[in-house]
Order: structure tokens, then sequence, then C-alpha cells
């Protein structure tokens, strides 16, 4: 064997085809970048317009919900369905800038009674096994058409219904879901079914 011979080199394997880098043009590349970026920001504003994050400043749904911690909250549970009494909510302040959070008690038309240190709609008594102490006032209410009627479970340490009034239904951002800082805290946030008649009628 001539030791000036080329090396051989493996014969090709029959029907095989190579594969070469292809070069994408400047252009290409851009409008690739500038496509994830649109679809990025796109579920990004999605995703903000379907859930919404809040931060628990104050007592006023102890034991419920505690100081400091951030919730989740679904924006559009009250597109296709209403409020229902033991939802917590989260909503804008009638009469300020505040959000602020709280739970259903009293559908419109309903007629609430705080006496003896007990809640009752429509003549019921409310079972809460969620509140931090019985309330001490004692009033009536009439909640008027597209109003609802709200307490905080702190009930002798919160601002709301039974000192600031009705809440107006287009005032109502949405649905307190999760719980999701801190992690020690992960959970639903609870609601309550309050199995109340309704009233018709009752302005």
């Amino acid at each position: 064997m001539n030791s000036d011979s080329p090396p051989l080199l493996p014969a090709s394997p029959p029907n095989s085809v190579s594969i070469q880098p292809v070069q994408q043009p400047t252009e290409i590349v851009v409008r690739e970048i500038i496509e994830t970026l649109l679809l990025t920001f796109f579920i990004f504003w999605l995703v903000n317009s379907l859930v919404g994050r809040y931060r628990i400043d104050g007592s006023s749904m102890n034991p419920t919900l505690q100081n400091g911690q951030y919730l989740l909250i679904n924006n559009i549970s009250y597109l296709m369905d209403e409020p229902e009494r033991g939802d917590v909510i989260v909503f804008h302040h009638p009469a300020s800038e505040l959000n602020l959070i709280k739970r259903v008690i009293a559908l419109p038309g309903d007629h609430v009674e705080v006496q003896n240190n007990q809640v009752m709609v429509n003549g019921v008594h409310l079972d809460e096994p969620y509140i931090q102490a019985a309330p001490s006032y004692i009033n009536s209410w009439d909640v008027p058409e597209d109003n609802y009627f709200v307490l905080g479970d702190n009930r002798n340490n919160s601002s709301d219904s039974h000192n600031w009034g009705y809440l107006p239904e287009e005032n109502i951002v949405g649905k307190a879901m999760f719980i999701y800082w801190p992690p020690g805290d992960w959970s639903p946030v609870p609601h309550y079914e309050h199995l109340v008649e309704d009233v018709v009628g009752m302005h």
C-alpha cells in the first residue's frame, strides 16, 4: 500500500442527507423576538385582567384573614353570577379611594337586624363560626336594590356597612380566592354559605 495515498473515508450510507445550519436573515430574527415579546405582554395583561393581587392591611377580617397576607382576587367572578351571602369580596369604598375587603351579609332587598350580639337576615339568625367576636352594636337596615350589606369578620373593629352604609354593586371588584403569601398561610379564602330565604320588595 502506498504510504502517500490519501486516507480512505467511510462510504456514505445510501440515501443519506447532509444537514447544514441555516442562517436566518436578521429581519426574521428581529420579527420573531418582537412577536414573542408581544405574546408575553398579552399573556401578562390577560392574567392581570382576570386575577388581582392585594395585600391585607389591618385586622378587620380577623380571624379569617391576617394583616400582611397577600391574596389573589378573581376579577371576573361577578360578570356572570351575583355575589352571594357569605362571599368574601374586594371593593372600592363608596366614599373614598380605598379598596376594602369584607364579607357579604345581605343581598338587595334583604332586611338586616343586629341585636343581642347576633346578626339576623330576613328574620334568620346567621351561623357565623368565622367571626372574631359577636357584634356589640344594635341597629337594623333594609338593603336597597343594586346594593349589598357587608361586614368585617372582626365585627367590633371594622369599618363596614354598619357604620358607612350600603355597598353599590358597581363598586365590587372581585371575589377573594387564595392566600399566597406568606407561604405558610397558603390556602383558599374561606367563604361561607348562609341559608337565608330571599325577600322580595323590601327596601
